[in-house]
Order: structure tokens, then C-alpha cells, then sequence
């Protein structure tokens, strides 16, 4: 017993080299965002292997990536997957982190992403951000393979690890579930920091994304309309940039269907745009100010958003739509659901809370309690501890 305890201590404590596949900063894209901040906080518990970056770059692509970046995979280009894989495996690396999201590997449905793991000798973990409903699609059946190949699958909800060994068959034990992380940021009210922006005395809705379609934002503009009758200083803010790969195909259709809205409602003196693909500093600092953060999502399969766990790691009252991240994140009371493309109910949340003042500091608080489980710094000792739990029980 005590020698299986000082093992057990033993790799606990031994320093573990990890490569991670995923998109990265510059790159305006939440998953490159992530894995800023997850590699971020393994670093700070990893000192003397730091993360080593293997980026998968979009065709046509000119950014210049931090010194961390060690490797780039070309996106439509299968070969450079065969030769990344060939690179990890004559590495002294321990394990691979693959980050995986459809959109970010090339082939029909990000299938380039099969012969890279297949070809992979190290053990690997892999992060999912997307799971198809119906495992027998070219999706489903994609993912099958990649869960097959990994030693290790991280999901960020209960849900999508009972999808995955109920839909597509995988192993219970395979299957890791560790949150979405946030900054770890103090509880505190929001008027000191209204009035730093020179927004004292407004209600302040807001959200923070890279702006497409199926963010839902007409249905919170037409909320902020019947808000604005009874509370005429409300005022919604629709923070960030139009996502990168949206903005290619349809430039500003969105952005400008939503003025559109707004000229239409009336409303131009409750809504502000902040067209800017934040830090993280610039995240933080409007995120103080946000009395009610609002997630109009249309997508009910949503498995995750940085951006509301965020909210919750700052003890934001949230007001979303029933998507599957939503439902399990604000349960037990820790933000309001509303039903999806309904206005009315998103106004009529915001007026009874604003109104009940002592139940919106009970969600919020609720919300910022649950939020202290998903701070950066707890999340990377989740990862840290998977990655040696696999890679020294491989050796």
C-alpha cells in the first residue's frame, strides 16, 4: 500500500512534455482561444516542459504565431498531416492534446484529421467541442474513428458523455468530462465600473462573440425594444467582431441585418456595437459592466461556449436559450432559460429581475459559486493529472 502510494505521488508530481493540435492565437477563433488559456494554466503547474503548439492554419493564411508554435499543419493538405504525425512520433514528447472542431481540419467534414491519428505511436488525448447527433453520419462516423484512436476523450458536459457511450457505442471509462474554464475574477458589483466607461445609471445587457447568424441576436434586439418602454436607460451591448470564416463568404450581411433591426425597433439609443475581436483584458473589463449577459443561441446542440462560461466565472446574471451547454450550466437556478426566438420572454426576465434586485444576487451569486469549479487554474490540474495518469501507464 505505502509503495503503490509513494508511485501514485510520484507521477503526480513528475513533469509531463505535451504537444497540442488545435487552432491558436492570433487566430480570431474561440478553440485557438481556449487553448491559450488551458496551455496557459498547464504551464503555470508543467514549468520545465511547456506547451509545445502545433497549429492547423487556414489556406491563404498569414499570421505570425507566437514562439511556442512549433509546427504548422497546412489545413487542405493531407501530406503535412502524415509528416505531423511523423514529427510526433520521433519527438520525446509523452502525449498529444488534439483539439477537435470539423471546421478546423480539411477533407470533406475534417476528415484529414483520421490519418494524422491513425498514424499517431504517442498517446493521445482529445478534446471535443463538437458531437453530431446522429453517429452514422460522415460526422458521427469520422468522430467514431478519432474516439477509437484516443486513449483519452475530454467532453465538457455529463450529456455528451452519455451521447457518446449511448449514440456511438464509445467506452465509459474513456470518457473524461472536465468544464469549460474561465479567468478567475472577484464577485463585485458593477457600478464602479460603469462608471470608468461613463455608463453609470444605464441596465446593461450584454454578450461577447465572434458574431454568425446563429448567435440569435434580433431576438435580444427585439427584447431590448419592450424593455426600453419601462426602462428607457437599458442598453444592450453586442460586443465583437463577425466570425473570420462567416465574414469571408457573407462579409457583413449579419452585422447589417441587425442595424436593420435596430433602425426598425427604434432602439438606436439602447444598443452600442463594439466591432473589435477582444483581449482578454478588454473581455474582462465589459464583462464587469453587465448587469444581465444574454445568449439568444439558436442552435439547441450547442455543446459549449466559452463565452457563457465566462459569465459565469464572473458571476453574471445569464439569460439563454435552452441550448444543450445552457441547460447544464445555469440548472439549480444559477441563470434563467428562455425559450428560443422569443423576445418577449428575454424582456420579461430582465424586467422581473431587475425589479426583484435580492433574486438576481441569489442566480448571480449561484452562478459565481459554480464558476470557482471552473477556474483556469482548477481545469489545468485536471488536465495535467489526465495526461500523466495516460502517458505513465503507458510506460
Amino acid at each position: 500500500m505505502t509503495k503503490n502510494l509513494e508511485k501514485l505521488l510520484t507521477s503526480k508530481s513528475k513533469e509531463i512534455r505535451a504537444i497540442y493540435l488545435s487552432s491558436y492565437i492570433p487566430r480570431k477563433c474561440g478553440i485557438a482561444t481556449y487553448t491559450k488559456d488551458l496551455t496557459n494554466a498547464i504551464n503555470l503547474l508543467n514549468p520545465h516542459d511547456l506547451a509545445e503548439i502545433m497549429a492547423a492554419t487556414r489556406p491563404k493564411e498569414c499570421i505570425n504565431y507566437p514562439w511556442e508554435v512549433k509546427y504548422k499543419i497546412k489545413q487542405e493538405e493531407l501530406h503535412t498531416y502524415l509528416e505531423a504525425a511523423n514529427y510526433i512520433n520521433q519527438s520525446g514528447t509523452d502525449i498529444v492534446s488534439l483539439q477537435h472542431e470539423y471546421g478546423l481540419f480539411g477533407g470533406e467534414c475534417g476528415e484529414y484529421i483520421i490519418p494524422f491519428v491513425e498514424s499517431l505511436k504517442k498517446p493521445l488525448v482529445t478534446t471535443l467541442h463538437t458531437v453530431p447527433d446522429d453517429s452514422s453520419s460522415r460526422e458521427g462516423t469520422i468522430l467514431k474513428r478519432v474516439i477509437k484512436k484516443s486513449d483519452a476523450v475530454v467532453v465538457m458536459m455529463e450529456k455528451i458523455k452519455d451521447k457518446l457511450v449511448n449514440g456511438y457505442s464509445a467506452s465509459r471509462e474513456k470518457i473524461i468530462v472536465i468544464p469549460h474554464g474561465t479567468p478567475d475574477l472577484p464577485f463585485a458589483p458593477t457600478d464602479t465600473h460603469k462608471k470608468k466607461k461613463q455608463l453609470s445609471g444605464r441596465i446593461i445587457l450584454g454578450n461577447i462573440n465572434l458574431l454568425t447568424p446563429t448567435r440569435g441576436i434580433e431576438y435580444a434586439l427585439g427584447a431590448v425594444a419592450i424593455i426600453a418602454k419601462k426602462y428607457p436607460n437599458v442598453l444592450y451591448l453586442v460586443i465583437g467582431q463577425t466570425h473570420p470564416v462567416f465574414l469571408q463568404t457573407n462579409g457583413e450581411e449579419y452585422r447589417n441585418f441587425l442595424k436593420k433591426e435596430i433602425k426598425r425597433l427604434k432602439i438606436e439609443k439602447n444598443v452600442r456595437f463594439v466591432n473589435k475581436y477582444l483581449s482578454l483584458d478588454e473581455l474582462i473589463g465589459w464583462l464587469k459592466i453587465i448587469d444581465f449577459y444574454v445568449t439568444p443561441y439558436l442552435d439547441p446542440q450547442q455543446a459549449a461556449s466559452g463565452a457563457l462560461a465566462y459569465a459565469i466565472g464572473a458571476g453574471k446574471c445569464c439569460i439563454s436559450t435552452p441550448y444543450l451547454y445552457a441547460k447544464e450550466v445555469l440548472d439549480n437556478n444559477r441563470g434563467i432559460l428562455v425559450p428560443f426566438r422569443d423576445a418577449d420572454s428575454i424582456a420579461s426576465a430582465v424586467i422581473e429581475l431587475w425589479v426583484n434586485q435580492d433574486k438576481k444576487e441569489r442566480i448571480s451569486q449561484k452562478a459565481y459559486d459554480y464558476g470557482r469549479l471552473m477556474t483556469w487554474s482548477n481545469i489545468g490540474l485536471q488536465y495535467l493529472n489526465l495526461f500523466r495518469t495516460i502517458a505513465f501507464s503507458k510506460k
